[in-house]
């Protein structure tokens, strides 16, 4: 009945979708197996994609030839670039979408990829020999043999939901559990763990008086993700709104407390700590009198609102009212109460960096099976998985990202380096080299290590060489343009910047923090003219690389010292144990993470720098 598949996929989230892709991009044969096609790449919380932080994984995942970008773009209804005002490393583009036509572009893209098969069933187990994942078993019995797996199951796997006292089993409000996978994989050695997450109510945006809340536009020139042109920026968007709580809306909410699983010990599984409940806001931060609410709409046409900030298991009714008491919320219908969501997931320090698991050969996990939180963390591991089941079946070297590379690839090590006690979420504190890991400089960074691997397309590459000779050849000409004082220092002064006594050139004239290639324009009329030839990005990219080129040197040259310990490879079976000399902690976590560089062993919570020179000595010897 069914092929070998070089690939299957249990799970067509975002994590799977995007393993899906990027396995069957790369010419491997791929079956994506999902208990419903209709909710293949849900946006299961917010319909929104990107962020701080969140917004360079995107682009990334764009740049090395995945398709969460063009998706996003392609079924947006408003686009902002966060943080604007701090400088280019904190820059984060961010959409809000349209729930039905984001899962709708993705099923589409899915199915014009001839190399992906689709299956609707529960998988309950894998067909494991010899310590090698060989496909899986479906929930009636159906074996479907395969050369690796990657598990993206999502919320699924032994899934809870819990509003108020009422607890039920699901995965997702309205679609079943997924069985079977846990008591497997723990039977097979691996270590599992209970996770929580929640999502607020939905209401009937016809009900609301917008009057009483903030409009929150979207920019006034939309950008997009992805750096082809497969669309175009927008010509109109929707706006979204803010409101707040207030004490009458905390007080209502404190009624119910004695009936929240959460605080009466019903939900075991830690919950996010960046994206916490309204009742654990309030909890946690009772000296505040009011919380921000975003007023989310779920796409173009839907009267559906998505109340963001509102996350609850609180009793419905207990949500029902305290909702009604926030401003413009008077006469607000609820389509659904929110909910909490408890899951199993596995800690990620069992994955090697492919996301390979060390238990089971050719098995991967990504997701939130892996302790992560968000649409776009989950689809970055999504395309490491994809990729790197798809080399190792072709017989070809991994793909891994150094953190120097990716936020991706501080995302990856992180996990599997330090593991995870609560859902991990990215932050650009998290990057060591945020400078160099800008949202605008993803394709100069990525795109042609996506081309290597058969990933990104010719037509990316192409771009990316275009974007680079451009900005290069502009930088050049800025330095060697020279700029005389009776020419622009009328316009320096209308700028409020000092006027020049000798000629300078617009390369040393940029590096001035009053003056970016928009005010350079301004100021002499035959230079403006010249710039007007380049492109958005190249201008943007050309001024980024100028007014920060001393930072970048620093980081870079960071990078390179770090580098040495990356490149120092440790043997596969390296008995650590063995080292009597390392630390009884020291020993074990090494033992147990299986570090593959020096540098990676570096960044072991446990592994201390003794641990480091003596583990140094040994494998010099």
């Amino acid at each position: 009945m069914f092929p070998i598949y070089d690939v299957i996929v249990v799970g067509a989230g975002h994590a799977g979708c995007e393993a899906a892709h990027a396995a069957a991009a790369m010419g491997s044969k791929v079956l994506l197996c999902t208990m419903n096609m209709n909710t293949i790449a849900q946006m299961s919380c917010n319909p929104a994609m990107g962020g701080v932080a969140k917004g360079q994984i995107v682009r990334e995942i764009d740049a090395l030839g995945g398709l969460s970008g063009v998706i996003s773009d392609k079924s947006m209804i408003q686009f902002r670039m966060l943080n604007r005002s701090k400088g280019p490393a904190m820059w984060s583009p961010r959409t809000q979408n349209d729930r039905m036509r984001f899962a709708e572009e993705w099923r589409l893209a899915l199915e014009q990829n001839q190399n992906v098969d689709f299956w609707q069933e529960m998988i309950s187990g894998l067909l494991v020999e010899a310590g090698r994942a060989v496909g899986v078993r479906t929930a009636i019995g159906i074996e479907i043999p395969a050369k690796s797996v990657v598990l993206t199951n999502g919320t699924f796997l032994n899934g809870v939901i819990h509003i108020g006292e009422k607890q039920f089993g699901g995965g997702r409000t309205g679609e079943s559990a997924a069985k079977g996978i846990t008591e497997q994989l723990i039977q097979l050695g691996f270590e599992a763990g209970r996770m929580k997450t929640g999502t607020p109510p939905r209401v009937d945006g016809r009900s609301l008086d917008y009057s009483k809340m903030e409009e929150q536009f979207g920019d006034e020139n939309p950008e997009k993700f992805s750096y082809l042109d497969s669309t175009q920026p927008l010509l109109k968007q929707r706006s979204c709104w803010i409101t707040y709580t207030n004490k009458e809306v905390h007080e209502s909410l404190e009624t119910g407390f004695d009936r929240s699983p959460m605080f009466n010990g019903r939900i075991q599984g830690l919950g996010p700590r960046y994206c916490p409940s309204i009742e654990d806001k309030i909890n946690r931060f009772a000296e505040r009198e009011r919380h921000q609410i975003f007023v989310e709409p779920e796409g173009w046409d839907t009267v559906e609102i998505y109340v963001n900030g509102f996350s609850t298991s609180l009793p419905e009714d207990v949500q029902y009212k305290a909702i009604r008491l926030i401003p413009g919320f008077e006469n607000a219908k609820m389509f659904r109460p929110g909910y909490a969501i408890e899951y199993d997931f596995f800690p990620p320090t069992q994955l090697k960096l492919t996301l390979e698991t060390h238990h089971i050969e050719n098995l991967y996990f990504a997701g939130q099976i892996n302790g992560t939180t968000g649409y776009e963390e989950a689809a970055s591991q999504g395309l490491v998985a994809g990729i790197n089941a798809s080399l190792k079946v072709q017989e070809k070297d991994p793909f891994i990202l150094k953190r120097s590379d990716a936020y991706i690839g501080v995302l990856v090590d992180d996990l599997i380096n330090k593991g995870t006690e609560e859902p991990y979420r990215m932050f650009t504190s998290r990057a060591e080299f945020r400078l160099l890991l800008r949202q605008d400089n993803a394709d100069l960074r990525l795109t042609q290590l996506g081309h290597d691997i058969g990933l990104a397309s010719d037509e990316r590459k192409e771009k990316m060489l275009d974007k680079k000779s451009n900005t290069a050849k502009l930088i050049n000409d800025l330095k060697q343009k020279k700029l005389s004082p009776h020419t622009i220092n009328h316009g320096l002064n209308n700028i409020g910047t000092a006027a020049i006594t000798e000629k300078i050139s617009a390369e040393k004239l940029l590096k001035r923090p009053q003056i970016g290639i928009k005010e350079l324009m301004t100021v002499d009329e035959e230079l403006s003219q010249y710039l007007n030839k380049y492109s958005k990005d190249v201008l943007e990219q050309a001024e980024i690389q100028i007014k920060y080129d001393s930072y970048i040197d620093k980081e870079q040259q960071m990078v390179e010292k770090l580098s040495n310990m990356e490149n120092y490879k440790i043997p596969l079976k390296f008995d650590f144990l063995s080292i009597t000399a390392l630390s009884n902690e020291g020993r074990q976590k090494l033992n147990k993470i299986r570090p593959e560089t020096l540098g990676q062993a570096s960044r072991i919570s446990g592994v201390s720098p003794a641990d480091l020179s003596i583990l140094t000595v040994y494998l010099g010897r």
